[in-house]
């Protein structure tokens, strides 16, 4: 038998008191909220820890868990050679505890934004959909399934 490979990953929505959120700049994304890939023996919650910390300088608390995504699309990676499997993402609402802004060698940018903002200045359609359904939360995760390449589109929005 052989075994599927995944990539899991986590994002994080980490929101201020003066309800402003986090965002990074990075090379292939444009801004979107920081999070990445859970190596190979680390937890989600940890994963998503470390990813905040390590693209914006911010440690944060991981507080809830808000919406779940596969994108099950397959398509070349950025080097148009290595093939990107299905990936199960896991976003999670986080709050800052402390830490300072700097950026790192994935992020090119850091900044805090005011909420309502936010949608302006993300471009990613898979990032945006993940955000929205941040603004929407209320209690119920959300799980949604889509396609990035090559083109967006959304095959699957139902709660869990």
């Amino acid at each position: 038998m052989n075994m599927p490979t995944h990539i899991l990953a986590a994002g994080g929505i980490v929101e201020d008191e003066k309800g402003n959120i986090l965002l990074v700049k990075t090379e292939h994304g444009g801004w979107v909220y920081p999070g990445g890939q859970i190596e190979n023996g680390e937890n989600v919650i940890e994963g998503l820890i470390r990813e905040v910390k390590e693209e914006s300088g911010i440690d944060v608390e991981v507080l809830t868990l808000y919406g779940v995504y596969s994108n099950t699309g397959t398509y070349k990676w950025h080097d148009g050679v290595t093939d990107v499997p299905t990936k199960i993402m896991m976003d999670f609402v986080c709050k800052p505890i402390g830490g300072s802004l700097c950026t790192s060698e994935e992020t090119s940018e850091v900044a805090w934004v005011p909420k309502d903002e936010v949608l302006t200045m993300i471009t990613a359609d898979a990032i945006r959909l993940r955000y929205q359904a941040y603004l929407e939360f209320e209690g119920k995760v959300i799980y949604k399934e889509y396609v990035t390449n090559p083109t967006f589109e959304l095959k699957l929005n139902r709660y869990i």
